[in-house]
């Protein structure tokens, strides 16, 4: 019997070893190359009604106000974090013991970690393997390429992933062009970007867009 139930706790540590060697081998790809699939864009292809639409677009060819906007609004201590923002994660868990509208304090390679491999159910367990995975992330890829790939694969509205998509489908023009009221306003749906999408002129969206145009220029850009 014990010997049986150790056989079998071998056995899963070492597929789990073997499953986080075959996600840094992936990761170590995808430093290299175009990123045009994501868990979240499998998980939609099997269970959204709308087709996955999403177009890589290299770093420098992404607007640097959409840039701007995304981290000041997801993460403005991006550049000098290593993967986890200490004290949103502590201004998150006040917010939430205190009975206040639930806030995040996930960084967006903590985001990404999640997008790319995981899926958005909630547990300790996913919770675990997400701060695994952003530290992979940290460890192999340049904080340039981590956001280049989060603004090419997150989602901006129903079966919309990346800022290419978004941008085809918001305004009609490419990602690399966005003025800085779009960017602002891509980068605001962000949270809820299936409800936002049909609900636009939203009071606190507005709200949320005229925050971010103030913080853009607060922010630094990675370079590297």
């Amino acid at each position: 019997m014990l010997r049986g139930l150790k056989r079998l706790l071998l056995t899963l540590v070492g597929l789990w070893v073997v499953l986080h060697l075959m996600i840094a081998g992936v990761l170590l790809v995808w430093k290299f190359v175009p990123v045009t699939n994501s868990m979240f864009m499998i998980s939609h292809r099997i269970t959204g009604s709308t087709p996955v639409t999403q177009e890589w677009l290299a770093g420098d060819k992404l607007s640097d106000n959409l840039k701007r906007a995304t981290l000041a609004s997801e993460d403005s201590g991006f550049t000098a974090h290593h993967g986890f923002d200490l004290e949103s994660m502590k201004k998150a868990y006040a917010s939430n013991e205190s009975g206040k509208k639930v806030r995040g304090g996930s960084t967006i390679t903590q985001q990404l970690a999640k997008n790319l491999f995981l899926t958005g159910h909630r547990s300790y367990i996913r919770k675990g393997e997400e701060a695994l995975i952003t530290l992979m992330i940290e460890g192999l890829w340049s904080k340039q390429r981590i956001l280049t790939v989060y603004l090419n694969v997150v989602e901006y509205g129903d079966g919309i992933y990346g800022a290419e998509a978004a941008a085809q489908h918001y305004y009609g023009k490419s990602a690399k062009s966005l003025t800085k009221d779009q960017a602002a306003f891509l980068a605001s749906i962000l949270p809820n970007p299936k409800y936002y999408q049909d609900h636009r002129g939203n009071g606190r969206l507005n709200g949320k867009i005229r925050t971010i145009k103030k913080r853009m220029n607060q922010v630094a850009l990675p370079s590297g």
